[in-house]
């Protein structure tokens, strides 16, 4: 049996195993607990079929707390962020495991500013729950639950509000997206009809019955590559279950990828708008390339989406994300939102006329491999004390240990660290060229203990 997953990026499990309605109703009256009697939060939820069961195990916890539930129904995180701050909640929740496998589910929990837990509260959280700290309410006391159906609209008007969507328009893009039947279809479709373009939907369908692997990774996406040519379209979206985050297929069908969708978002913003940057440690060096050149500066920080958005709002970043192809732009919502990547690309491409390939062939060129292993039982710890003793003395090197271990090269750098999501321990490195990326996977792996 996989172990419960309790981070910084929240809960995940795997269903009737390690996450059950007893854990999930736990984790509600803990949040409750840190929240306080009389708070309001709003709950989201993905399309997985095990999503109203624990949706409604977490809702018991905060009710017992006397917090107020508004149930947003099917919904993107980012429209549960959006969502948490036009309401005014105490606080959100995104039932959802991103891009895991259907036998997992996952808990997600929002400040009430839309941003996930930072790490001092997602450790106050966990405590309480630990501890059993939970205050309940008096019978006559008890939260009340409502239902708010407007998600989807103010995520479109709210994402329209930053770009031109006349010059978008004029473009009259094809496109064909992949929804992978997770909670961003319909919310993305409407926002791509109010931007004019011509819509082909694969995966429409909010049912959680994944086609294909819900990550958005290139082995997994070979059918909108092809569709892509099939239909001659422009461009192709992919997205994850919860919609935070977006890969890209040019016109001639051929996967991009994930970490261009943050340096062509970057550089989109870049073009009307100056300001410093935020992004992690895993993430290419495409984006430090364009703020360079923009004269901008981009702040690092560990993996995990509330690290990058904590850092962000306290550097008055104008953007940021992680190289998972999920982009933030502040002015929305300040989380990873697939929408956005959407409509800054699409603008991006309006703004310089070019097509998708034409805009990523001048970008600055690096290759990136991202591979993962088991984690033992004592996870990241042995192999990232190895890499230090091994690396340690070459001329250039320099470490980041602000999680787990990043160790830059002048040929390159290479990143180990535990997943917040997984038990797996990821590698990742990046080099001018693919050999010497692979080349610095496989001299880390080597020092894996047992090796």
């Amino acid at each position: 049996m996989s172990r419960l997953m309790v981070s910084v990026s929240g809960v995940r499990g795997e269903i009737g195993q390690t996450l059950t309605p007893e854990v999930a109703a736990r984790f509600g009256a803990a949040f409750g607990t840190m929240l306080g009697a009389g708070q309001r939060v709003v709950i989201g939820r993905d399309s997985r079929p095990s999503g109203p069961a624990i949706r409604n195990a977490v809702a018991a916890g905060l009710m017992a707390c006397a917090v107020d539930v508004v149930d947003l129904g099917i919904v993107s995180t980012p429209g549960t962020s959006l969502m948490t701050r036009q309401l005014e909640a105490g606080g959100g929740v995104v039932i959802t495991a991103s891009h895991n496998p259907i036998a997992w589910n996952g808990i997600k929990f929002l400040r009430a500013d839309g941003i996930g837990l930072f790490a001092e509260q997602a450790a106050e959280l966990k405590e309480i729950w630990q501890a059993g700290r939970f205050r309940y309410a008096e019978p006559t006391v008890c939260g009340r639950e409502s239902r708010n159906p407007y998600t989807h609209t103010r995520h479109v008007d709210a994402v329209l509000s930053i770009v031109d969507a006349t010059a978008i328009a004029a473009r009259r893009f094809k496109v064909v997206l992949d929804s992978v039947n997770g909670a961003g279809g319909e919310a993305t479709a409407s926002l791509l009809s109010k931007l004019g373009c011509e819509l082909v939907h694969l995966n429409a369908r909010p049912m959680g019955l994944f086609p294909h692997t819900p990550e958005p990774t290139a082995e997994n996406l070979t059918d909108l590559c092809e569709q892509v040519r099939r239909h001659r379209a422009a461009i192709g979206f992919a997205q994850d279950p919860d919609a935070d985050r977006l890969a890209l297929v040019d016109e001639q069908g051929r996967y991009i990828g994930e970490e261009y969708t943050l340096a062509i978002g970057a550089a989109a913003t870049l073009e009307r708008r100056k300001g410093a940057m935020a992004t992690n440690l895993s993430t290419s060096r495409m984006i430090d390339d364009i703020a360079a050149a923009a004269g901008v500066r981009v702040f690092r920080t560990p993996v995990g989406e509330a690290n990058v958005a904590s850092r962000l709002v306290a550097e008055g970043c104008i953007f940021g994300g992680e190289g998972n192809g999920g982009v933030i732009d502040p002015r929305v919502v300040p989380v990873r939102d697939s929408l956005v990547g959407i409509a800054l690309v699409l603008g991006h491409l309006a703004r310089t006329g070019k097509m998708l390939s034409q805009v990523v062939s001048g970008l600055p060129h690096y290759e990136i491999v991202k591979t993962k292993m088991p984690s033992g039982a004592e996870g990241p710890a042995g192999l990232i004390a190895a890499a230090r003793r091994h690396f340690e003395g070459r001329e250039g090197v320099r470490f980041d240990d602000s999680d787990g271990l990043r160790i830059d090269l002048p040929a390159g750098w290479v990143h180990v660290r535990g997943s917040n999501t997984e038990p797996i321990i990821r590698i990742m490195a990046e080099a001018a060229d693919r050999a010497t990326a692979e080349a610095l996977i496989a001299e880390l792996r080597g020092l894996a203990p047992g090796n």
